[in-house]
């Protein structure tokens, strides 16, 4: 019933300048490369910055070698669109276990046990 009426009022669209938009891009070429130092060379990493209606988007994407790929969204919600550093080590920490966890899943029980 209410799917479609919304309850508060409209968010705000931020739109970032050009400086903003290469300092978020920075941000996720660092969680990127942060991503890239945790995660085996098997795993594909990947981000882009995506404008839409409801404004500005980052996302960055992680492709197990099996498995489903799992991602992240990043949608800044004032003029200041840095990813604090607490935040980042959140997202990458995350998305790391979710893509094990993707492989582990995909791989059923035949995968044996690695640790005691």
């Amino acid at each position: 019933m209410y799917g479609n009426s919304p309850l508060g009022a409209e968010p705000e669209t931020v739109s970032l300048t050009a400086e903003q938009r290469q300092l978020l891009r920075q941000d996720l070429s660092t969680m990127a490369a942060r991503m890239r130092d945790v995660l085996p060379a098997e795993f594909v990493v990947g981000s882009e910055i995506t404008n839409d209606d409801s404004g500005v988007r980052a996302t960055i994407a992680v492709q197990p070698p099996m498995g489903a790929v799992v991602s992240a969204n990043f949608t800044p919600e004032s003029d200041d669109a840095r990813i604090d550093d607490d935040e980042l080590d959140d997202l990458v920490h995350g998305l790391a276990a979710s893509a094990a966890l993707q492989v582990k899943n995909a791989m059923g029980g035949d995968a044996p046990a690695v640790a005691q």
